[in-house]
């Protein structure tokens, strides 16, 4: 299959990001998976020569750490017109990917998130918490419209708080590096150190989250060390001006932006390795597969819920310290400076775990094969034909819909699916625990649009038929088997339960049996059972508008000419909530009166019926 991916940047731009994604394209290719880009071009960038699989918008200006480029959305029309992919990959954080989202030919396509890192509403930057509640409804449409997730590390996807309402679309793929890209250098390059001291290195772009003030500090205490900075960014005079106030300013250098090969020598010659970042903004750390490539042991923050802590095994390759502590990080440098031995075996751990867990070829062949099997839901499955799909839509129905999906579930009918409603409660939480699949609307559509959302799906897989329920529990499941026996008398069997009725609820049977010359009972029961010919009728664009899914199907499913048979069953009483219907006087009248109107609108001059 062939992606677009896209990204925030692309090389010459150093970052973690920019870095996975060159590694995993040329892997892709190596693969024979025919993968491009579009990007932003960073400064200088714009008369690039790049290869033709690649593209770049010109930023117009960067603000909040984020690319402006209003030619963004034309360059991703092109580049879908020009590649004609398969899916779209995003990887985010990234504003120019909203823009998708109003793109007919972008909505066209499956979509997959690479989910490098949360936008953190950081307490060192006043700027992100505000403008984050702005980003936020955008970065939600994007997760609900994608078909799969990709986070990075287990510690990090639980702890997303972005990520928790999609938890069941998620799967974790590490990042990984091309060894080919890791240069080696003589050991000449070794003079740049002073002698004498324990070399240390930081590499990252010099912000407020990586902490690079808390190992200045550390070694301002430790007059043995000496410590080199690669990297640029806003911070960098603010940490010029520290070591000077430390008085450290001759043995911390910043080296700035460097070349692929000078970093190499300063990784191939370094003791250790340091990363001191402070919050989960540092979601994995690509720099740490760097220097494990190289064979450096590592000084790592513990940051709660990134993936650094996967990455670093403490004591085996490398140890984990409290972040924004400089007394742990002075303690931790000292006592590794006289312990020569043990920084051997750790690096020696690292260039064995990097080459057997982060390889880029390894990482490409996992991430192929999950999104091969996860941009496949429409392919049918060859046995579902023999099976209905129980189809139960629900909104804030947590109190019950897990015992409904365990009763239904105990009874051997394995196939449910709950399309929640745009819930704010647990719904999905619940339903996926008690053994459903789960699918979610953005926004509240309605328990038709919900059963429609069912139906389709059940077409998709190729079920034999749809039972839909209620999320209530007035439904029984015991009484599924009934359904599935009539099913051979009509297209679409009803589970009735006039002993259910009210007056209210007998008087409007009444009349709409009157508009419609329907002779079922219990025309208002959601316990039902279409087949695939009722499916297909139903799955049409022309129903997707029904004000309420009882009469206005019954009558979709007549005017398509197929068959109703009806059965007594059993239904309990609603015990937690209100009806969606019948929660006030108001509401049953507009329901009377839209109803009334749509049966003389929508009725036929025949309808045929099966009692069972």
């Amino acid at each position: 299959m062939k992606p677009l991916h896209i990204g925030k940047y692309f090389a010459p731009q150093v970052g973690g990001m920019e870095r996975f994604l060159e590694d995993l394209i040329r892997a892709q290719h190596a693969a024979g998976t025919h993968s491009t880009a579009l990007v932003h071009a960073g400064a200088g960038e714009a008369d690039i020569a790049d290869p033709a699989w690649l593209r770049r918008a010109t930023v117009f200006a960067t603000f909040a750490f984020a690319p402006l480029a209003p030619r963004f959305y034309s360059e991703l029309k092109r580049a879908i017109r020009d590649h004609q992919p398969d899916y779209l990959h995003f990887h985010m954080p990234n504003l120019s990917a909203f823009f998708a989202l109003f793109l007919p030919s972008a909505r066209r396509l499956p979509w997959v998130i690479h989910w490098h890192s949360d936008v953190v509403g950081s307490k060192h930057s006043l700027l992100l918490r505000l403008l984050y509640p702005l980003y936020r409804p955008f970065e939600r449409a994007l997760l609900e419209r994608a078909t799969l997730i990709i986070g990075t590390s287990k510690p990090y996807l639980e702890t997303s708080q972005p990520l928790a309402a999609f938890q069941e679309k998620c799967a974790v793929v590490p990042l990984g590096i091309d060894p080919a890209r890791m240069p080696q250098i003589s050991a000449s390059a070794a003079n740049q150190w002073s002698s004498g001291k324990l070399r240390l290195l930081a590499v990252g772009r010099l912000t407020y989250y990586k902490g690079f003030d808390t190992i200045i500090r550390a070694c301002a205490q430790i007059p043995d060390v000496e410590l080199r900075i690669v990297g640029d960014g806003q911070d960098r005079a603010a940490l010029l001006q520290l070591t000077v106030l430390l008085g450290v300013n001759d043995r911390v250098f910043f080296e700035g932006p460097i070349s692929d090969s000078a970093c190499a020598a300063l990784y191939q010659t370094a003791d250790v390795f340091c990363l001191p970042s402070r919050e989960r903004t540092e979601a994995f750390g690509v720099v740490l597969l760097e220097a494990m490539h190289y064979g450096l042991p590592l000084l790592v923050s513990a940051i709660p819920g990134s993936g650094v802590n996967a990455v670093v095994r403490n004591g085996v390759n490398g140890w984990l310290l409290p972040p924004d502590d400089a007394i742990a990080w002075r303690d931790a440098i000292a006592a590794i400076a006289t312990d020569g031995a043990s920084r051997k075996l750790m690096g020696a751990a690292g260039r064995e775990r990097v080459q057997r867990k982060y390889a880029i070829a390894t990482i490409e062949h996992k991430l192929a094969h999950i999104i091969e099997n996860w941009l496949a839901p429409d392919a049918p499955l060859p046995e579902a034909h023999e099976r209905p799909l129980v189809v139960i839509p629900a909104r804030d129905e947590a109190a019950t819909i897990g015992e409904v999906v365990r009763e239904i579930v105990a009874l051997g009918f394995v196939d449910v699916l709950v399309v929640d409603d745009a819930s704010d409660d647990t719904t999905r939480l619940e339903s996926m625990k008690a053994g459903a699949r789960c699918v979610r609307a953005p926004l509240p559509q309605g328990a038709w649009g919900a059963m429609q959302t069912g139906i389709r799906y059940a077409m998709r897989h190729n079920f034999s038929s749809v039972i839909t329920m209620d999320a209530d529990g007035q439904h029984r499941a015991h009484e599924i088997p009934r359904l599935l026996a009539a099913a051979k008398h009509g297209d679409v069997v009803v589970g009735a339960c006039v002993s259910r009725g009210s007056n209210a609820r007998k008087f409007a049977w009444t009349l709409f049996r009157g508009l419609t010359g329907f002779k079922l009972a219990d025309l208002t029961s959601g316990f039902r059972l279409y087949n695939a010919a009722a499916c297909k009728a139903l799955s049409d664009e022309s129903v997707t508008l029904l004000d309420y899914q009882d009469m206005g199907v019954l009558l979709a499913v007549q005017r398509a000419g197929l068959t109703f048979a009806e059965v007594d069953v059993e239904m309990l009483p609603r015990t937690v909530g209100v009806s969606r219907i019948f929660y006030s006087w108001w509401a049953v009248a507009r329901y009377m009166l839209q109803t009334a109107v749509l049966c003389v609108a929508k009725r036929t001059l025949f309808s045929r019926r099966v009692s069972i």
